[in-house]
């Protein structure tokens, strides 16, 4: 087995090895008496204090360090092999605290090391007979720029030429983390392609050996469950594994402050991860009593179960997301009635909102406390609510919060708009022609594609009428939004922009924002009375911010129709 491998299909479970349990040794700060650490030193688990690092050996086949002047993980031993360090950095939240106060203390079979540096507390903790390191984070305010872990590995030990590889190249498209190969193929770290409801682990594997971050259940993270973010990179360098705590790039959400975590770094013998240490499968009650800073065990989580889901569209996947300021979670509702069960939820009010793909089409409230599970009855999705109910002349795409099915709309997850494998921007639609949507660009930009012309034929009595036309847009960067003109003679207002993200999106491989729907109500003065004859609809980007190229103001397209 080898190259990247996230969540496999049916979350196929590989079992970790494990090692004879035994005493465990204890050396330094709060240490045990000699003879138990003695005892355990036969065994192999245990730690040490070797002057610049707390030492511990799984009594399995890992051995870590850790600084005790940064906390910094400074050493990653897996079967005698080092995989720790690339560029001569430390693996670390963020690019490193800096100067912290590191303890260490053992729990039965449990050694956990604790690093405080400020507000920030970051915990590392090992399990006799484990090749995992499980992280906690609890970030408690903005004092501390510390929003993602980071597991640096050693190059040449994983296959570089991989999608997420990108510096083995010095040609830059886009600032100075977006990259282009000879044949014209782009990289970045960016490029995760997976939503973080789409996997439970990244990583890669080669040979006898996998190394792995299994994401924690993202509670106090921001974007819900359809954000995409930095998940990995390779480099001739060497490679980077990240869990992300916070990213602002196209976020939608404020930060979240709290513990997050466990987090795990995981090595199997080539296999993936276990799906024992996947969100919420992961049992951890042997941390209940650790004294981890904003540790919330099982037994003070609760659960919001719902009976079902009507007025769904079954052609669609539903997702069920929990959000209020402190914490989130989703799951997906049962594809045959919608039930839905989200557990290991901290209790409190939250909004519930019902999600068809990626589109909000119902809300409400509900109230979680410990040990108990709220019950809401069967949900109804009011017609109204899906604009896809709505009778259409013509429909471009789908009403699903994603672009989806439009022209090149699945590679701008992974690829750069000026890839060598994207179709062209430009080029123009003829509904009725059964390409519609394929034809359609999935983003427009002000400086790229500006003014594609929508071609369609009107009835009699559609063209003695006035419609309305609506444009659905899943983000837009630099405030671009559409202006729209019909047959040359009538142009609609500028509309205001919605709230949307302010960084880059869509050329770092996402589109989720805001979705929003603009309304353009066009008099039957417009329409074109020639039966025969094509209307023309032409689509411009507007807007009096971004710079050039994939840079200028643009947005990303869910849906258009013209309603009946």
């Amino acid at each position: 087995m080898s190259g990247s491998v996230n969540r496999p299909v049916g979350r196929r479970t590989f079992v970790l090895g494990t090692a004879a349990a035994g005493s465990a040794a204890l050396a330094g700060p709060l240490a045990a008496s000699a003879s138990a650490a003695s005892a355990a030193s036969a065994a192999g688990f245990g730690y040490r204090d070797d002057g610049s690092s707390y030492v511990v050996d799984t009594g399995a086949n890992l051995v870590f360090k850790v600084s005790k002047t940064n906390g910094d993980l400074t050493s990653l031993v897996y079967r005698g092999t080092e995989y720790q360090g690339y560029g001569g950095k430390n693996s670390h939240i963020e690019s490193g605290l800096g100067t912290s106060t590191v303890t260490v203390e053992q729990s039965g079979t449990t050694i956990l090391i604790s690093v405080a540096h400020g507000t920030l507390k970051h915990y590392y903790a090992a399990r006799s007979g484990e090749n995992n390191i499980y992280l906690w984070t609890n970030k408690a305010d903005s004092s501390v720029s510390a929003t993602r872990y980071i597991v640096r590995v050693k190059a040449g030990l994983f296959p570089n030429d991989q999608p997420d590889s990108y510096t083995y190249t010095t040609s830059t498209v886009e600032a100075s983390d977006v990259f282009a190969k000879s044949d014209g193929q782009t990289r970045s770290k960016h490029y995760s392609k997976l939503r973080v409801m789409d996997y439970d682990y990244i990583g890669w594997a080669t040979g006898g050996v996998g190394l792995w971050i299994v994401r924690s259940n993202h509670e106090k993270a921001s974007g819900g469950p359809f954000y995409r973010s930095l998940l990995r990179h390779q480099s001739a360098d060497g490679g980077g594994l990240y869990e992300i705590l916070y990213y602002g790039e196209n976020q939608t959400e404020a930060e979240r402050y709290g513990l997050q975590g466990p987090y795990v770094i995981a090595f199997t013998d080539g296999g993936a991860p276990s799906s024992a240490l996947f969100p919420g499968t992961l049992t951890t009650s042997w941390a209940d009593s650790l004294g981890i800073s904003g540790y919330v065990p099982a037994s003070r989580r609760g659960r919001v179960a719902g009976v079902g889901i009507s007025g769904r569209n079954t052609a669609y996947p539903y997702t069920v997301g929990l959000a209020n300021s402190a914490a989130q979670y989703w799951g997906s509702a049962r594809a045959s009635d919608g039930h839905f069960s989200v557990g290991g939820v901290l209790p409190g009010a939250y909004t519930l909102t019902v999600y068809k793909g990626e589109l909000a089409v119902y809300s409400t409230s509900v109230t979680v406390t410990a040990g108990t599970t709220t019950t809401v009855n069967t949900l109804t999705v009011p017609s109204s609510n899906d604009p896809g109910n709505a009778s259409a002349i013509w429909r471009i795409g789908d009403w699903n919060g994603t672009p989806s099915g439009f022209k090149n709309a699945d590679l701008m997850t992974y690829a750069h708009p000026s890839d060598v494998r994207a179709a062209s921007w430009t080029g123009n639609v003829v509904i009725g022609s059964g390409t519609e949507t394929s034809a359609f660009p999935c983003y427009l930009w002000k400086d790229v594609n500006s003014g594609i012309v929508v071609y369609f034929k009107l009835t009699a009595a559609q063209a003695a009428a006035a419609h309305t036309l609506r444009i659905g847009v899943t983000t837009a960067y630099a405030n671009g939004r559409p202006q729209v003109v019909v047959n040359d003679a009538w142009t609609s207002a500028v509309p205001s922009p919605p709230t949307q993200p302010s960084t880059r999106s869509l050329t770092v491989g996402s589109y989720r924002g805001n979705n929003h729907t603009f309304t353009y109500s066009v008099p039957a003065s417009a329409w074109l009375t020639d039966t025969g004859a094509y209307n023309t609809l032409k689509i411009h980007v507007v807007s009096g911010s971004g710079t050039t190229s994939y840079l200028s103001a643009g947005t990303s397209i869910d849906a258009i129709d013209l309603l009946a």
